[in-house]
């Protein structure tokens, strides 16, 4: 397996976030279709760390984040040919890194990854609420 390097808010454009998507699990759950949409996405974040295989990005970790409190890793994409190598592990590790020591990290997780998550050390949390933007708040 070829060199990979990590790096911190490095710029991403929305055509190689869309292919890492593509390339990994996340397609699936991701508005990949929606250009203006990713664009949001990227620029938004507060916290970037990908991994680049040469001038390919081959992972990424994005994260809204008051780095102090919480850290919402809103996606951890990995190319599927290297899922398995430690990429996701590295960029979660990196992701932690940044963050003030009482900072927690907090995601949700396909129901494939519940196992993943949990055998990095991640506790399962129940009180997760979803709210789409389409649904108006109840008076």
């Amino acid at each position: 397996m070829m060199q990979i390097e990590y790096k911190v808010n490095e710029a991403v454009s929305v055509e190689q976030f869309r292919s890492l998507l593509d390339r990994s699990t996340l397609a699936e759950r991701r508005p990949v279709d929606d250009a203006a949409c990713l664009e949001g996405m990227l620029k938004h974040g507060s916290l970037t760390v990908s991994a680049w295989c040469a001038d390919t990005l081959v992972g990424i970790a994005r994260s809204v984040t008051d780095f102090n409190y919480a850290c919402y890793l809103s996606d951890l994409a990995v190319d599927s040919n290297f899922q398995k190598s430690g990429t996701g592990r590295k960029l979660l590790s990196m992701t932690q890194e940044q963050l003030g020591p009482q900072c927690k990290l907090i995601l949700i997780a396909a129901p494939a990854a519940n196992s993943y998550y949990e055998h990095l050390g991640f506790e399962n949390n129940t009180r997760c609420w979803v709210l789409d933007r389409d649904v108006c708040i109840a008076e």
